[in-house]
């Protein structure tokens, strides 16, 4: 099996690398700066390193390197910065998202190729009518307006629900929506939803990096996971100590 991680150098890209490398994947990463990937993993015999910008890549190139990949992981995201947050490309993981998924199309696979889309809580699906109170929505709104990652992230979703849909013949998806995340050394018990459960906002929860890259590669190399999110934009919590989760939430 072979993966194709964009986004591979950030705090959780390089821990779905590792996950994934210790599941027997074959990793192709693309990365601007190679010298950033961690230590343990630059040499593995299982990771092809591809030095190159990602949208600055031709449609060609895009194409060569989406070829024979059975999933594509995009961990991509802005830099907490101001040139990261106000900076170009402003589109960063919209515009990768719908590039790749052009050349997952003009690679026509012989079997459909699992798009892992890694997004934010604060977006929502618009397939099930998710819906905000009047200060949340006008909070969002405000930073829809004032963070341009947030219409970023929207519009990478909203591309795969809405232009990739779920009946594409060579392409489904899954976008992870994790509510704020925190650094962990080791993955916890946690819980996915189909929606939120508590407001991003107000009532924010938090999910570890590396219980992201955990579900992210459960999506990739697991079909019973892969099978119950495919299509949707599943929220991940961190599941606390005292927390006790009816058997039918338990997604996991």
């Amino acid at each position: 099996m072979t993966t194709l991680v964009v986004g591979a150098t950030g705090a959780t890209g390089r821990l779905l690398m590792r996950q994934l490398l210790d599941r027997g994947v074959h990793v192709k990463a693309i990365v601007r700066s190679p010298d950033r990937l961690p230590d343990d993993v630059t040499n593995h015999p299982r990771l092809s390193v591809i030095r190159a910008s990602l949208l600055d890549l031709s449609d060609t190139e895009m194409l060569r390197h989406v070829s024979g990949c059975d999933a594509v992981a995009s961990c991509l995201g802005h830099t907490i910065s101001l040139r990261g947050i106000f900076g170009r490309p402003r589109r960063l993981v919209a515009d990768a998202t719908r590039r790749l998924c052009n050349a997952i199309n003009a690679a026509q696979p012989v079997k459909p190729v699992r798009f892992v889309l890694m997004n934010t809580t604060a977006n929502s699906n618009h397939d099930i009518s998710e819906k905000y109170s009047f200060g949340e929505a006008l909070v969002i709104g405000m930073v829809r307006l004032l963070l341009p990652p947030q219409v970023d992230n929207e519009k990478a979703a909203d591309y795969l629900r809405t232009t990739v849909g779920r009946n594409h013949a060579v392409i489904q998806w899954a976008v992870v929506r994790p509510d704020t995340l925190i650094d962990a050394n080791a993955v916890t018990e946690y819980d996915a939803y189909p929606s939120p459960t508590r407001s991003p906002i107000f009532d924010a929860g938090s999910t570890s990096r590396i219980n992201v890259a955990h579900f992210m590669a459960d999506l990739i190399t697991d079909d019973p996971v892969w099978n119950r999110w495919k299509g949707q934009m599943p929220v991940l919590y961190n599941r606390q100590p005292s927390q006790r989760i009816p058997v039918s939430n338990q997604e996991r």
